[in-house]
């Protein structure tokens, strides 16, 4: 579904991704792991448009991204919860989640949210509450909902599990198996690569900007990536 070659991304004289090539096969969960700094955001950042790719491709399906703009990307099926969540504090949950749809009429944002509550019961609960007084855990469902409220092929998550408690890793981690049960393909960041391992199917360890190793999540768990990360 996605195909990264040779990516190269340059912050000025630095190159935060160095010839990067990682595949995203459909309706799969691919994590890539690393520590602060590896070039994970980079990636992301790059295949949202948010930084300009010096050398290499993106492809989606067949479409090269680097030829599209940043806002049309999300008409390609692209759907995006940014690392720190990064909610709107003085909205609502329920705002926050549909400002993702906002291409939709009253009755598809209706039943959007519906359906995403199903998942996170919280956005029911807490639906007319501003975002700014929700817990972390809360504000990342929030975030999550938002990207997925548009109804996205590929979801991108970063660092979707930073600083949450056992609990909401726990109800997040739930609403990703069932995103992948609906067809959705997830392409993921994480440091905490011990619950992100649960939920995947395969993915890539980086380092300063390269592809350390790559592999299914067994081939991960008995590398030298339980030493580094686990």
């Amino acid at each position: 579904m996605l195909e990264v070659r040779n990516l190269v991304v340059r912050y000025g004289g630095i190159t935060a991704l160095n010839s990067v090539s990682i595949t995203v096969p459909k309706t799969e969960t691919v994590i890539l792991v690393g520590a602060n700094g590896a070039g994970k955001s980079s990636l992301i950042n790059a295949i949202i448009g948010m930084v300009p790719i010096s050398e290499g491709s993106i492809v989606l399906n067949g479409t090269d991204l680097g030829k599209i703009l940043p806002y049309d990307r999300a008409n390609q099926g692209i759907g995006y919860s940014p690392e720190g969540r990064r909610v709107f504090p003085t909205m609502t949950v329920r705002d926050n989640v549909l400002a993702g749809a906002s291409r939709l009429g009253r009755a598809g944002q209706s039943a959007i949210y519906e359906k995403l509550a199903d998942l996170f019961p919280m956005l029911e609960e807490r639906a007319n509450h501003y975002a700014g007084f929700l817990s972390g855990g809360q504000q990342q469902m929030v975030a999550i909902a938002r990207a997925m409220s548009a109804s996205p092929r590929l979801l991108l998550l970063d660092e979707p599990f930073l600083g949450l408690a056992p609990v909401w890793i726990e109800q997040i981690s739930k609403a990703i198996r069932a995103f992948r049960a609906e067809g959705v393909t997830v392409l993921m960041t994480e440091q905490m690569a011990v619950p992100a391992l649960k939920v995947a199917t395969s993915g890539y360890v980086m380092r300063t900007g390269h592809i350390l190793r790559q592999g299914t999540v067994d081939e991960l768990r008995s590398t030298a990536l339980e030493e580094e990360y686990l």
